[in-house]
Formats: C-alpha cells, structure tokens, sequence
C-alpha cells in the first residue's frame, strides 16, 4: 500500500515550492519523505499513516508543555470566542509585555510583533535608526530569520564585504553585513579595532541552534559585551530559541550577561505565531509613535496568540519546573552517549535546559565548521533508523533538538531503547 505521507508529498510539490513551508521539513538534508502530521498531545504527534511518534522538534522549539496542554488549548479557545483580531490594543498585550520584562531584567520595554524574523530584522532597523549606523555584525552558523541583510556568509577575507548567500539579496543589500566566526576572539577583537566606530549592532545566537547547539565562551561573550559598551555598539541576544527554553531568563540569565536589544519568539507564543523584540528604553522609544524608527504591523499582540503565550509563561513560573526539564534532558543526552559508546560510535551530546545537540564527533563541537567535520552521513543513518522506530529528532545534523516537560522518564526510556538498537545496526554496518 502506497503510504500516505507520499501521497501528499507527491500532492504538495504541485501547488507548493518543494512540497513544504519551511525548507528543512522537505527531509532534503536526510532524504526520504516527509511526514505529514495529523494531530499531537504530550510528547508524541501522529502522520497521515497514523504511526505514533516521540517527538523531539517540538515545533522547533516552542512546545516547551507538551503538545496540546490542556490550559493552552482552553485559553486560545476562550480568547477565540471573543474575536479573532482587532487591530486594536487590548489589556492582554499590557499584561505580556509586563510579564516579559519581569521575567528579563534587561527588558525595559518591549513590542509583540508576529514572528522570531520579524523580531529581528526591526530589532536591527531600530539599531541602526539609534545610533545613526549601517554597519551590522553577524556570526557564521547563526540564523537570524530571512531579512535580506541576514542571509549573507563571511567572503573571502575576515574583513571583506559581505555576499549574499541567496539569490534575490542584492549585494548593496549584504555590504554593510559583516561575518565572523563563531567563538573566535581573534576575529572579534580585529573587527571592533578596525571597524567598531561604524558598527551599528551586534547579533548574535547566545547558545547557537541553527548550527546544532553550539555554546559561547563564556569568556568570548563577557568580551563581546565589553567591546560593544566600549564602542557604543548595540548587543542584540537573538533568544528567539534559547529564550524561556534554556532557562527561566534565557541564555542571558545562563550566562550572567545583560544585552541592550532582545529578540523572542517560539515560546512566548505557546504555539501560535508570536515574536517581541525589547530592551533598554532609552533604545526602544527612538522606534515609532514616539520616534523615527518605524514599525507596525497588523496582527501584532495578537488576542489568541497572546493568550496562548501568556498562559504558557505563567505556567513555566512553576516551582522546579526548569530543573525537571533540565534533569530530563540530560538523560536523554547520557543514555544516548552511554549507548554510543557501549558500540564503539563516535558521537557526543550536550545540552542546556531543554535544549539539545546530538554529533556525530568524538568531541562536542564549538564551531560550524567542527560540526561540518562530523560525521553527516551516519547521523543520517542514525535519524532514519530511528524515525522507522518511531522518535522524530531534527531532520537536519544542523539542527538542535528539544524536550518537552512531557518526556519522563518513560518515554526517555522508550527513546534509548529504540537508539540502543540504531546504534547497534550502525556498529555493525
């Protein structure tokens, strides 16, 4: 019998480019068809051919309570029955952008706006429009959504111009973007020397998850962070994942470090199209009404998908609830390196609250081009032999992964089992 997740990857791929709506769900990094989900709860979700699976993307990050949990799904259907847009304030919006700035100190004010990239490409325009600025600085490996002046790679020296890295990017669009590698302080002291007079902001992924999780040192950002005071260069934390998802304050709160610009999205929507971007006051009122910085946009604060946000937060304040996710975290990273190791498979682990990296490397990797090294092909392997068992981890070795409070210590279990096997078939390949 022809499955039915081909049925519809066959369908889609008339009507949609690649037969998805976001490029890595098309499985072109691990090849095979994509499974086309049909409903989910808790830690699992089910495709078109009805198979069960332990799923951890979690939505890339925001099901941070399991899929469909039960106060979520009653808070969007509450505020849905009130009406589904205004375009127009609502005391719900006041409350998040309070508990925001509550939870992150260095949120002074805050804006919602729809999506993590619409958080950042204003959060860079607004830097630029204060300090009166075009330079901007990014690191190789970290993804920023797909604003123009993102989409651009390091050329062939340190200090060149940018390229662009997709078509449609004009050059004069990538010339005020500069690249540097991740972790290198090298590069970062060079750049600030020669250049820092000129730079408008800087942004960067504080715990990486577009390259796989890939940590700072914390030594490199502390210097980050001095350079940009000494400059008057604005440090903008990209938390659009790490945000509420490595901790109760993000990486921010991990790492001791207080940015001047935020950006946040996947779990401040609990699920629904969400994103902010907020930070000193002194910054964020240069943007309009009350300066010449402009941005808008009309499904901002959202009545359904602050509800689903504000009700999510809320619950994350729940005694031990990080240290519970954290603890089921690790276990899932220890079973997994323990395993690899009983079968003599190159393959390390690391983690930061529900945030995971797998490698398939003898050493955790600190670098993109350390994970361009691993081994891409038998990660591969291993994804496929484990999607056939029944866990969905990222389609992509350049991906992290993620734990929902709903993984206990059953379904960590069921999820080593079905490795232990994977590896076991990888052993003897």
């Amino acid at each position: 019998m022809t499955s039915r997740n081909h049925q519809l990857f066959e369908r889609a791929q008339q009507t949609i480019p690649g037969g998805v709506n976001s490029p890595v769900r098309a499985f072109r990094a691990v090849g095979g068809t994509p499974r086309f989900i049909t409903r989910a709860a808790g830690p699992y979700f089910w495709d078109a051919d009805d198979k069960k699976y332990i799923d951890y993307i979690g939505s890339w990050g925001p099901m941070i309570l399991g899929h469909s949990h039960p106060a979520v799904v009653a808070a969007v259907q509450a505020a849905a029955a009130t009406g589904m847009s205004y375009g127009a304030p609502t005391e719900a919006e006041i409350e998040m952008a309070e508990l925001l700035c509550a939870c992150l100190p260095s949120l002074e004010m805050v804006r919602l706006v729809s999506s993590g990239t619409e958080a950042t490409m204003s959060a860079i325009r607004l830097a630029r429009g204060f300090t009166g600025r075009h330079a901007i600085v990014k690191f190789e490996g970290c993804y920023h959504g797909h604003a123009d002046s993102l989409l651009v790679k390091a050329g062939s020296g340190l200090l060149t111009f940018g390229n662009p890295t997709s078509a449609g990017v004009p050059p004069e669009f990538a010339q005020h973007t500069r690249v540097l590698a991740y972790n290198d302080p090298t590069q970062l002291e060079t750049l600030f020397a020669e250049q820092g007079n000129q730079l408008a902001c800087v942004i960067i992924e504080p715990i990486a998850g577009n390259m796989n999780l890939i940590r700072p040192n914390p030594d490199y950002m502390q210097r980050l962070r001095a350079l940009c005071d000494e400059y008057g260069v604005v440090l903008i934390f990209d938390e659009v994942m790490t945000g509420f998802r490595v901790g109760p304050q993000g990486a921010q709160g991990h790492y001791g470090i207080r940015p001047d610009l935020t950006t946040l999205g996947k779990i401040i929507g609990g699920g629904m199209p969400v994103g902010a971007f907020g930070g000193r006051a002194d910054i964020m009122q240069a943007i309009a009404p009350l300066g010449s910085v402009y941005q808008a946009g009309t499904l901002s604060g959202n009545p359904v998908a602050v509800a689903a946000g504000l009700t999510t937060l809320k619950l994350l304040q729940a005694p031990g609830f990080y240290a519970q996710l954290s603890q089921q975290t690790q276990s899932l990273i220890n079973g997994l390196q323990s395993l690899a190791g009983k079968y003599g498979i190159a393959f390390s682990a690391d983690a930061v609250g529900g945030m995971f990296g797998l490698y398939f490397s003898a050493q955790i990797p600190t670098t993109l081009a350390a994970v361009q090294a691993s081994d891409i092909a038998r990660f591969n392997r291993f994804f496929h032999l484990m999607l056939d068992g029944g866990v969905y981890f990222a389609p992509s070795a350049y991906e992290a992964g993620f734990v929902s409070i709903q993984h206990d210590e059953a379904v960590i279990a069921q999820t080593l089992t079905l490795a232990e096997q994977a590896f076991a078939t990888l052993a003897s390949a």
